[in-house]
Parts: C-alpha cells; structure tokens; sequence
C-alpha cells in the first residue's frame, strides 16, 4: 500500500511541476555528427555537421559518414548517423563566454558501410588534454559528460584512432556554457586520511559524471532538467531498503540566494527524498542509510555533491543530522534551517572532494545526531551526483618532457662528477658536531604503549620502541574486556549514544557504579590505531580537573576499546546554537572559556615538552552536569617542541574552520596553532554560530573572519547571540574581544601564551561582575578578592595554575565520574 501511495504522490509532483524553463547558454552547439540533416533529441535540434554550423569548424579529411539503414524502434535520429574518423579529426568551436562548460559526447554504435562501430578503439582530447584513452563500447548507447572551464577563445575536440587499423566515431555533441555558479571555488570539504579540510580551486577541474541520483524519486529525463541531464532514482544503490521511507512533497522549492538553483538540480529532486524508516520495528533509532555507488579502482579522485531539502519538518530547527562519506565523518550536526535562512522547503547542496579506496565504491551515509530530539530522530538525502576529476595529460607536454629528457642526459655525466666533489665534502663535514634538527611528524608523534601481559592478539604489541609507562605501567588502566561487555549489556544497541569514524559509543555502568562512555572501534577502523594509542598515552599521564579523565582501555582478542567518564551535559556546542537547549548566560560562557583555558594551559607548560592538543573546537569542550567545562579528545595530539626547537614539523590535521593558517602553510606546529583554535571557539560562544558556514554568503562562511572585522570596526556587539543582547557590560566584552582578536593574529609569535589568554578571560569576568579595572601586572592577591579566583600573570609557569582541588601540579581530587569525551558527538576527522 505504502509504494503505491508513493507512486501516486510521485505521479503528483510530476503533473503539478511546469516544464522546466530552459536555461540559455551564450555558447550552444548541439552537432548531429555525420549528418547533412538536422536531428532531434529530447526536444532538442542538432544541426548536421555536414551543413558546416555557424562557429564550427571540422577537420576530418578520411572521415566518413555512416547511417544506420535498420535503426531499432523508436531510436532517436540522432543515434541514426554518426561520423567515423580513420585518422586524427578535430572539431573546433569557437568560445564566446569564457568560463565553466558541459561537454558531451554522445556514442551508439551500430553496423554500417563496412564499419562495426563496436570494434571502435580511439581517444578523445580537449585542447590537448586526453579526457578518454583507449576508449571502447559494446553495443550500448554512452553518454560521456565531462564539466571543464574553457579559458581560450577556442575549443578543439580531437578524435584520435588508437592502432594502425584502428578507427573512432561519434554521433552527436553539446558544447554550452554552464552557469557561473554551477562549480565554485570554494566551499567544498576535503575528506581524507588526514582529517577535513577545504578544497580550493574546484573550478579548475576537469569532472566526468558518474552517476545523477535523484534520491527517493523517479527518473527524470533532459526534458526537466535546466540543464539537459538524466536522473535516475536510488533503488539500485540503497544497502538496506528497510532502513529508508521515500518522502515527497508538491510544494516547490524555496530557491534563496545563496543556496541551490534550479540549474544545479531540478524542482523534482529536492521534492522527493528518502529519509529514516522509525515505522520498522526491525530497527532502533541510531541507525543510518547507506548507498553504494560503484566508481572503478581506487587512488582517484571525486566530486561528490549530496542535494538537501527539508520537506519532512513540521517546523524549523528539527531536522539534526550527520553524514558520512567511505565511512569517514563528513558534516555533523547539519542543520538544514540553519543553512537555509529559516526557510523550511529550501534547497541546498554540499560539496565534498574523496578518493575511492580498492573496493571501488564511493559510500554515502546520513543517520542521526546527537542533537536530535529522542522524537524527531531523522535524517533525509534528496540527491546525489559523484563526479571524476579526470588526471588530464597534455600530449604537448608529453612532447616536450622527451625533449627534456635529452637534454638532461647530456649533463648527467657532468653532475656525477659534480656530485662526487660534494658527497666528498660532505663526509668532511660529518665529523664535526651536528646542530638539533627539526624533528619530524614520526619522531614527535605518540610512540606505541608498552603492554604488560597483554594478549598475543594485542593491537599495540607489536615489539617496538615505547614510551615510559609510568610507575604503574600503563597496564594499571587496563579493564578486562569482560568488565566493559558487563557495564553495556553486552553491547546492546540500545545503550548506542553515538557513532563516528572510530566506531559505536556505549553508554555504561562498571562494577563501581561509575557512568562511563564506552567507545569501540569499528572493526578494520582506518584511524582507529593512532588514535587509540595517542588518547591513552596523553590520558595516562595527565590529571587536571578541566581535562576529560580516561577510566581505562581494553586490548584483548583485536578490540580496540576506550572508556571515559561520562560527561553529563556533553559537548559545549550544543549549548551555543542548533540544539534547542536554554542559552547559556555570559557569565557562564565566560567560565566555561577560562576552565578550557585552564586546560589547555596545564597542557603547554605541565610537561618538559608539552603537549599541543591540535584539535580544538567546541566539540571537544566537555560540560559536566555544574557546566564545569574540560578538554577532551586527544587522539590528534603531540609533544612540543624540544628546548632548543621552536616547532614540530609534522602533517596538518585538525578541523576545517579553527585550523591555524600559519601551521597549514608551513606545515610547522606550535602550542599557538591551539591558541589560534581557541580564538575560534572563543567568538564562537560569543557569536552562538559554527566556525564555517558554508552556504552563508562569502563574506560571512568564516566566523573567525567575520568577527574580527566587526572587533576592528570596534563593534563586536552587532554580531553577538541575540540572547546575550543586554546581559554583557562593555568593558567585559570588550576585554573578552581583545582577547579574541589577539588570538586570531595571522603568525603565531604575534598571538598571546595560553596563560595570557587565561588571565585576560579572568579579567573580563572580574570586569563583568564588579566594573573594578585590572592592570595586566597586577598581583595575584587582587585577583583573590574577587570570587577567590587565581590570577595566571603572563609568563609564569604552570605552578600557579590552581583550580578548586587541585594539587599544585595540575592533577585534581575530585570525582571523575561526570566526565565525558568528544567521542559521545559522532564526530569524526
């Protein structure tokens, strides 16, 4: 009944959409290839190449042209003819709008005239640049679309036969201009080994589609598409069709700036989706969706752009999901309201850049988040297009790499000479005293623990170098695996409280009544080891009351298990925007901001070296059930520098959005690269927005960028959370935006130590509770008169970094039972 239902409403959205208004190119040639009439397709004419189109010029002397004399029913003519090449032909068109264009070739072979266009071998370049090599079919009809800015007056398709007897052919060919904003530049998510990040320069890509999907629709022809494409629906690509329900609307979309046009997918698409089936009883409410869809070998590169609109909501801020791309977290908490300028109904889309692994499939997930209510758990997809970035190669370059090669090796022999000369001066050199080199990201990381008795199926016994493990060893928080199955129930699904990269989150009790959170890697977790090492060798070794506390770990017969203390009030995002739970007040935000700084202070100067925590975000800002806040999730951090090294050269890895751009460009990590991050966080609790919204307008995607030119203009107050309008005095705003502006100073020797920045939060708490000012040298003994607070004086050690129960060194003795990590968020790198 149900898929009858969905039929019908399908059948409505069709009949109640108007045909789609045609785009209008400035450049359009549509070519019927070996043809003296002109042929139709979809509506549209194609004029035969024979009568020499306006602006076309083709180079194809031993061409020949070829017509099917028995077309199969209802062929379209313009699979009827095609023109075959015997040597390499080119067509050129002339360019009038330099810029983005869709090139498509359209290939149905047939037997004509001697030729079996199936035994067809030959390649297709584009201004030089091969897009098909060694192409061949069978006797099916392609189309080839590939995306590609054009950025000369001219574009030159050639068609070259691969072997002496070999020979090419095509049937028809669009070249058009696409809209300006049909690939931009910026905006599209990084997804790798390596964490996310932004990819820049998307424009200057060569993309061929792979696969359209309108997800939870039907097949939608060139005839409803803008843009003249096919899209075809999701069955064949859903893992578990039990785990989805379609959705559709007949309303039409509310297209807004900013957002996704009716050129970047149909009407049709965003009304029609598959969202979260809670009505089968065979599944709880954490689970996800998940499409397959079969790309070729791995080691290349995709565009994947995933189609958003809410047509499921009764209301706004509702909608609370994540998604997940090759199993690797992509966007958390993605709020489509928030996005859309509170408008329900208004389309968006993301764009993602991936490499395919060795299975050969790109997998698309969306499933809950954490911030969802326990009655509107869902998630939607409305559609899905993955497209190659094609490796182009020049054949003029090749050419010329030849002749390169010649001319490098005549100077060979005299380079080795060369080289001999310097090797021998070299080995001089060697004898004298070494000065301390720039370690590298290996040298510096987190080494492999030592185990003491564990398991021969240990992840982490594996003969190698360790760290010291301590006066107890690392194996003192060791817990049988035994324990953790008895604290969740066995794992039972319904004690789930998150998911991400890593694996599944398990809320627990061990034997001691203690709350835990329970985090269990995925098997085969492609960043489970590192992590996994890095949380319990940082952990084991600190103890501060504002960083989250590691009650143990598990390494028996291959798993790979974490336990926290929970954390009641869980990440501190939730509380800024996006959740529905009451704001915060300025007093508690300001609190909060100096128990982070106090931990990650404790942090940079509690050990010989340090450790730079490398990821901060407001995610990672723990609250416990008094908003007492700590730092949590350390799978990313390393050690300092030595002292007589400034930097740790290592990879960048962090979040996209609070990453320091100075360690992006120079690859080189400081515990400034945290402070550039809290700085973020800091106007993040200001702002109650996320750090990088990207489908905002330019101008406004970075909440870093955005705050600090209102902090210059010195008025910071009109970007601030609307609820905190009237509660902030002045001078502790404009402390607290000083603070934040310093912070965000584009190189690090510019930026404050973590202890200034607690210093100064401590001020603008003091400004916002009593109006008393503070000289930045001022003794500790004022600052005692005020709540009885420790002041942190800029430049002294960690010593004086006293917390209520602390011991004088950071570590504290107060109850670890409300402490909970980052992992319970489903937020992956």
């Amino acid at each position: 009944m149900e898929t009858k239902t969905h039929h019908f409403l399908s059948l409505i959205v069709f009949v109640y959409i108007p045909f789609s208004v045609s785009f209008t190119p400035l450049d359009n040639y549509l070519i019927s290839c070996g043809s003296h009439a002109n042929a139709s397709l979809s509506n549209r004419l194609f004029v035969g190449d024979s009568t020499k189109p306006n602006s076309v010029f083709l180079s194809a002397d031993r061409s020949i042209l070829v017509t099917d004399q028995n077309p199969p029913v209802n062929s379209p003519t313009l699979y009827n003819t095609a023109r075959v090449f015997r040597s390499p032909s080119s067509y050129r068109f002339n360019i009038k709008k330099k810029g983005t264009h869709l090139v498509r070739f359209h290939f149905s072979p047939f037997v004509a005239q001697g030729f079996d266009l199936t035994s067809a071998k030959f390649s297709v370049l584009v201004n030089g640049y091969s897009l098909l090599r060694d192409f061949q079919l069978n006797n099916t009809t392609v189309l080839k679309e590939f995306t590609l800015k054009i950025d000369k007056d001219e574009l030159e398709l050639m068609f070259t036969p691969v072997g002496n007897s070999g020979f090419g052919f095509v049937n028809g060919i669009e070249v058009f201009s696409a809209p300006a904003d049909l690939i931009i530049d910026y905006g599209a998510r990084l997804i790798s080994l390596d964490g996310i990040g932004e990819y820049r320069n998307l424009s200057s890509q060569v993309l061929e589609t792979i696969h359209r999907i309108n997800v939870g629709g039907s097949k939608l022809t060139p005839f409803n598409d803008t843009l003249w494409r096919t899209w075809i629906p999701d069955e064949d690509y859903i893992v578990f069709k039990s785990a989805a329900k379609r959705a559709s609307t007949t309303h039409t979309p509310n297209y807004q700036k900013g957002g996704a046009s009716r050129e970047i997918a149909p009407d049709n698409v965003y009304m029609t989706a598959q969202q979260m089936n809670r009505d089968n009883s065979t599944f709880n409410a954490m689970f996800n969706i998940t499409w397959n869809f079969p790309v070729g070998p791995g080691g290349v590169g995709y565009l994947v752009r995933l189609h958003f609109c809410d047509i499921v909501s009764p209301a706004l801020n509702l909608l609370y999901f994540d998604i997940y791309i090759n199993q690797y977290s992509a966007y958390r908490d993605l709020d489509l309201s928030s996005l859309t300028t509170h408008m329900l109904g208004s389309p968006i889309y993301l764009d993602f850049v991936v490499d395919s692994d060795d299975s050969g499939v790109i997998q698309i997930s969306v499933g809950p988040s954490v911030l969802s209510s326990t009655f509107r758990v869902n998630a939607i997809l409305n559609g899905a297009e993955i497209m190659k970035m094609v490796n182009v190669t020049s054949m003029e370059n090749v050419s010329k790499k030849k002749k390169k090669w010649v001319v490098v090796g005549s100077v060979i022999g005299g380079f080795l000479f060369l080289s001999l000369a310097i090797l021998a001066l070299l080995l001089a050199l060697r004898c004298r005293k070494k000065k301390p080199k720039q370690r590298s990201a290996e040298s510096v990381g987190w080494t492999p623990l030592r185990m003491h008795g564990g398991s021969s199926l240990s992840r982490m016994s594996d003969g190698t170098a360790y760290a010291s493990p301590g006066q107890n060893g690392y194996f003192g928080l060791k817990i049988a695996c035994a324990d953790v199955q008895l604290a969740t129930n066995n794992f039972d699904r319904n004690l789930i409280i998150g998911s991400g990269g890593f694996g599944m989150v398990y809320k627990g009790v061990l034997r001691d009544n203690r709350k835990v959170a329970v985090k269990r890697a995925l098997p085969g977790s492609r960043q489970g080891l590192p992590e996994f090492q890095s949380e319990i060798t940082v952990l084991s070794k600190i103890r501060h009351r504002h960083l989250v506390s590691l009650v143990g770990y598990c390494d028996e017969n291959s798993e790979m298990i974490l336990v926290y203390e929970y954390m009641e009030k869980g990440p501190l995002k939730k509380h800024l925007y996006g959740s529905g739970f009451p704001p915060l007040s300025w007093k508690q935000r300001l609190e909060i901001c100096i128990g982070s700084a106090r931990g990650l202070h404790y942090l940079h100067t509690g050990f010989a070296q340090g450790i730079i925590h490398r990821d901060i975000k407001s995610t990672n800002i723990l609250l416990d059930e008094d908003y007492v806040a700590k730092v949590a999730d350390f799978g990313l951090s390393r050690s300092g520098p030595c002292l007589n090294e400034t930097h740790v050269s290592t990879g960048v890895k962090g979040s996209f959005g609070y990453l320091d751009p100075e360690y992006f460009r120079r690859q080189q990590l400081t515990d400034k690269s945290d402070v550039y991050s809290f700085g973020v966080v800091l106007f993040e609790v200001l702002c109650a927005r996320p750090a990088v919204d990207p489908l905002l307008a330019r101008e406004q995607v970075n909440l870093g960028e955005l705050a600090l030119e209102w902090q210059k203009k010195g008025m910071l107050e009109h970007v601030i959370d609307p609820h905190l309008v009237g509660q902030i005095k002045p001078s502790s705003l404009k402390k607290f935006g000083e603070t934040a502006e310093k912070c965000l100073a584009d190189y690090g020797v510019d930026r404050p130590t973590m202890g200034d920045v607690l210093w100064n939060l401590e001020h603008a708490l003091q400004l916002q509770e009593s109006g008393c000012q503070r000289e930045p040298n001022a003794d500790s003994n004022v600052n005692a008169s005020v709540n009885a607070r420790p002041t942190i004086v800029p430049g002294v050690p960690s010593s004086n970094v006293r917390t209520e129960g602390d011991d004088g060194n950071g570590s504290s003795d107060i109850s670890t039972s409300q402490v909970f990590s980052q992992l319970m968020t489903n937020e992956g790198r």
